[in-house]
């Protein structure tokens, strides 16, 4: 027989690399991790290099039943310790991580130290989970990080073009009334996503991110990190759509409940904390406050 870890439920989660993603991400990881899932959480080379510049070397050991594991970008390696180029990193992420993601599981699902992968849960920006799940036939779920009104915008990027807003023509279209996208009434066109400003339909960031929010229909099912009382008419019209979505945000709410697990130490800032404030403020004399 196997041992706990091996017998646990396996979800291998996949964030898109910014820390704006990676930080719900790992929320949720921690979240399922205290519900008795084995946890394999990947960052691409480039930001688990980051990580360990930041939490130090043992960080990345994670726990018997929670690790870290890696794919490349497809980019040049470097040490540079900021966010990645983003137009790069998406035209990047698009071509180059299915083969080597695909590689990942099939190591995973090979190994007698971890259990068989059961679910993979990937950021509705790292749509090549999908095909990879589809080749060895495990189920795959998008995790969507923001609001539902920005993937409902972001769905609706090839509109735009079809109504020939894009290419974007000037900054006085942006107070333009939008009427035609479902659920969110009462809209300008300064209320879509940034990406609305391309000067070309095939810009790629906005091609990348309008592909990614319909690439995410194609998943099992689809998380969002909200609330569905705040958007509730946006869900409705996603879930007229595509009905197999669940609002379980804000996590760092219910992140709160984890008093015992032992990943709640767990940390995904890419960033090495600069201390030295703390110096300076340790040389200053105390401060007395009168009541």
């Amino acid at each position: 027989m196997g041992s706990l870890e091996t017998n646990k439920p396996h979800i291998v989660i996949v964030p898109f690399p910014a820390q704006g993603h990676v930080n719900p991400m790992m929320l949720l990881a921690k979240l399922l991790h205290s519900r008795g899932f084995f946890i394999t959480f990947v960052n691409t080379e480039f930001n688990h290099r980051r990580l360990i510049r930041s939490k130090g070397p043992d960080f990345v050991k994670g726990l018997p039943d929670f690790q870290f594991k890696t794919i490349p970008e497809g980019l040049p390696s470097s040490d540079r310790n900021a966010t990645q180029d983003l137009r790069v990193l998406c035209d990047s992420i698009r071509k180059h991580c299915l083969a080597p993601f695909v590689e990942l599981l099939a190591k995973l699902n090979s190994s007698p130290q971890v259990p068989t992968v059961t679910c993979i849960i990937s950021d509705g920006l790292m749509s090549f989970a999908i095909k990879a799940a589809e080749q060895l036939g495990i189920p795959e779920v998008q995790f969507w990080t923001a609001s539902a009104c920005s993937f409902m915008g972001y769905l609706h990027f090839s509109e735009l073009v079809k109504r020939g807003i894009i290419p974007f023509q000037s900054e006085t279209f942006l107070n333009e009334p939008i009427d035609w996208v479902p659920g969110m009434s009462n809209i300008r066109l300064r209320d879509f996503p940034s990406f609305v400003k391309a000067n070309d339909p095939n810009d790629i960031l906005f091609d990348y991110f309008g592909s990614e929010a319909q690439n995410c229909l194609k998943a099992s099912a689809i998380i969002f990190n909200a609330f569905e009382d705040f958007e509730h008419e946006v869900f409705e019209a996603i879930a007229a759509k595509f009905p197999q979505i669940y609002t379980i945000g804000p996590l760092h709410l219910l992140a709160r409940h984890l008093h015992v697990d032992p990943s709640k130490s767990m940390n995904s800032s890419l960033w090495k904390e600069d201390t030295s404030c703390i110096e300076w403020l340790n040389k200053r004399e105390p401060i007395q406050l009168c009541m």
